[in-house]
This record gives structure tokens, sequence and C-alpha cells, in this order.
């Protein structure tokens, strides 16, 4: 379908969702003409992506593959430090210039017909470009800059490389707010290596993802781990950040439960449990930021995931595989200057997250039960009024209004 078809049709069936936060209708996670709508306004819209780390690419010619919505992405390292990012497609035929994870490289070659291009995305010669024996051969008005992958402007904030496609966005720190960069660099303070990475695919819409990490309402419900051990409670202190836009957010847990704490076992929830640890050296944790904070969990719209729960540190990206998938790439991180012992507890907690992670293993499922449970109910509505109806900053994670803030910046990129 042609761009202005797309378009017209997203705004065509758009045009029944009524205004407000609170009421988000079922066929955003369905329709074929609202993903490519998507990729044009949001993915090569005015916004930042996470692409990588800086730990990822620390030399010159290390390089790391990665994606934008579902455009393939290639960052490297530069000339003095710099970080170029580009679209990872051979200008000639569309293949992909790089199809490996990560690499060093002087340039890159494409593997079909060995177009080769610089690291800034420069396309520096085309084989037989004059033929062979005076005989075939681009024509003398071809010229090798005017054909390229797309280029990307390149930012970064804590080790975190972010592009955008967009001339149009912001600069970094502007598109953030200074709360987020703030809570941001509360945890990036320092450098960072990889400890850890793995790819998950989720049988959902990439949006019901992103709903449910910045749904601070649920984490102690449907997570019987998070609530059993008192990692977190809403009956602990802490709250939730929202950015100004609505766009990011972060919430926090701080301190430590009391034992006499009831709240769970009154009202006979499911997350309240007898189970109990045969190591609970598992959550011996250390506060290493000096702020008493648990858990903070933060998200960059539209895809992008900050989490520290207790000393497991981790960067989340969400990357959309159709209208009813997408693939999570979790990439575990430590300090530079961990010792052995923090190194031995973060590599331990990392049991806590990922497809069988004690906390988070129900996230997995979860998206998929919606996707499946909306199958035939497209026009109606999910209802998002936990905390009221507005995406501002609260001083409670009994609130949906992260979620609300998602939704809200949705709309203004999609124009519904």
């Amino acid at each position: 379908m042609a761009s202005a078809a797309v378009d017209q049709h997203a705004e065509t069936i758009g045009a029944g969702w009524a205004p407000g936060l609170t009421r988000v209708p079922y066929w955003l996670y369905q329709d074929p003409a609202i993903q490519r709508a998507e990729q044009q306004r949001i993915f090569q819209g005015p916004a930042w992506h996470y692409l990588c780390l800086e730990a990822d690419i620390p030399n010159h010619g290390d390089y790391r593959t990665s994606f934008i919505g579902e455009m393939p992405v290639i960052a490297v390292r530069g000339a003095a430090g710099s970080i170029h990012a580009f679209e990872n497609r051979c200008a000639h035929r569309g293949a992909l210039i790089a199809f490996e994870d990560a690499g060093t490289v002087k340039d890159f070659t494409c593997a079909y017909h060995a177009w080769r291009y610089d690291l800034q995305g420069n396309l520096c010669s085309v084989a037989f470009q004059h033929g062979v024996g005076g005989k075939g051969g681009m024509a003398n008005s071809f010229r090798l800059q005017d054909h390229g992958p797309r280029k990307l402007r390149t930012a970064t904030i804590g080790g975190l490389v972010f592009a955008t496609l967009s001339p149009d966005a912001p600069d970094l720190l502007d598109y953030l707010g200074p709360e987020i960069a703030a809570r941001i660099r509360r945890v990036l303070h320092k450098p960072v290596e990889v400890i850890g990475r793995f790819i998950q695919p989720l049988p959902n819409n990439w949006k019901l993802y992103v709903e449910n990490v910045k749904d601070t309402y649920h984490a102690s419900l449907l997570h019987l781990f998070f609530a059993t051990f008192r990692i977190t409670r809403l009956s602990q202190a802490g709250g939730v950040t929202v950015s100004r836009d609505g766009a990011h957010h972060a919430s926090t847990t701080i301190g430590r439960v009391e034992a006499q704490d009831s709240l769970y076992q009154d009202q006979a929830l499911r997350s309240d449990s007898a189970f109990r640890l045969h190591d609970p050296s598992l959550l011996d944790a250390v506060d290493e930021f000096g702020d008493n904070i648990q858990l903070q969990i933060l998200t960059v719209f539209p895809t992008m995931v900050l989490q520290q729960i207790h000393n497991c540190l981790a960067v989340r990206q969400i990357v959309p595989r159709g209208v009813d998938a997408m693939d999570l790439h979790w990439t575990y991180i430590g300090f530079a200057d961990d010792t052995k012992e923090m190194r031995t507890r973060r590599l331990k907690q990392a049991n806590l997250v990922g497809p069988a992670g004690y906390v988070s293993m129900e996230d997995g499922c979860i998206g998929g039960f919606v996707q499946r449970g909306v199958a035939a109910a497209g026009e109606a509505l999910s209802v998002i009024e936990m905390g009221g109806a507005t995406a501002e900053s609260q001083p409670t994670r009994a609130t949906e209004a992260a979620v609300r803030g998602f939704w809200q910046t949705y709309r203004a990129y999609m124009g519904l």
C-alpha cells in the first residue's frame, strides 16, 4: 500500500477513536495499515531510537547491527571516536550490507555485488563500474555520491547510542527532558561492560509490551515473585515520573517492606505466596547508588527500556515483527570496575528477568494472552483509569499514568 494510502486508511479508521487517554481500541494491535503508518510516522518520524551501547563499538571500525522499527541499521565507530549510523541496505539491489550481529571492519562490502561503503555509509566503489574489456559497466553519468543507504543522526547519553532519521527531531536531551535524563545518568554513571545478551520472541503487538513496562500497577499483582519476596509492593514508597509530553517514564520502588505488611494477604491476592528460596543469596542486594531505590524501570519512547532490579542492570530494545509479533533484545550490563563479588551478584540476579526469569516470565505470556483475547473484539476498548485520566507524574505506583502518557504521545505522532 502506498504511503499516502496508508496514511489515509489510518486516519479513516482512527476517526472513531474518541478523545482522551483512558480508552484504547483493540484494533490498534490488529490493523496492518496502522503497523505501516507507525513505521512512517514514529520509526521514521521525529523520534529518537536506541541502537546499542557505546561499549558495543569501543574502537575504530567496530560496528553493531540493530533496528529502528522494522528498518535494519548499522552503528559504527568512525574517526576520532565519532559514531555513525545508516540503513543496513545496499543501494544497489537492497541486500543487507552487514549480516553479522557485530564485528570490526575497515569498510563494508555488500556480499551480493561487492558495492563498497565507508564507515559513514558513503558508497566508495562499484565492482566493474567501468565494465570488462571495454564492455558493459555503468553509464558515464553514474555518480557514486548519488547512491547510498539512508543516514541517521546519532547522539549519546550515559553510554547509550540513539539515532533518528528525521532532521526535525529535537536534540536528544530536549527529547528526553531533564528528569528522564537524570534518571538515566543515575544508573549509567560510569563505563559499562556487556555481561550477557539474548533475543526473546514474543507473540504480541509491540505496543502491548510497551504498555506492560509502563504499567506500574500490575508489577506486584502479575509477578508472584515481586510481592512474595518483597522486591516491590504498592505499600512501599516510590512513584512514577512521566516526562512533560508523556513520552517517557521512570518508576521507582524505594526501601524495603516491613515484615508485618499484610496488604496483599488481606486482599487474598495471588501475588502473596508461601514460596521460599533454596538460595536466599539470590536477593543479596547492595545499595550501589546510595539512594535506597530497590527497583527502577525507565522507558524512552518508543521502544527502549532501562532496568535496575536490585543489582541486575539491563537495556531492553523492542523490535516490531509484524502486527502480532515482536522481538525483545536484552543486554545485561555491569560496570567496568565491578568487583568479582559484584559481578557474581549481577550474574546471579540476572535470573530474575528474561524468558524464564523468576520475576518477568509472566511478561512473556501476558501480551500474547491479550493479543489472543481481543482477536474478535477490535472495536472494544481497554480501560486505563487507575490513578486518574491524565499523564502526569504521581507519588504512587497504583496508577496507569505512564501508560496514558504513551498513548498521548502515540496519538500525537500518528495524528489519531
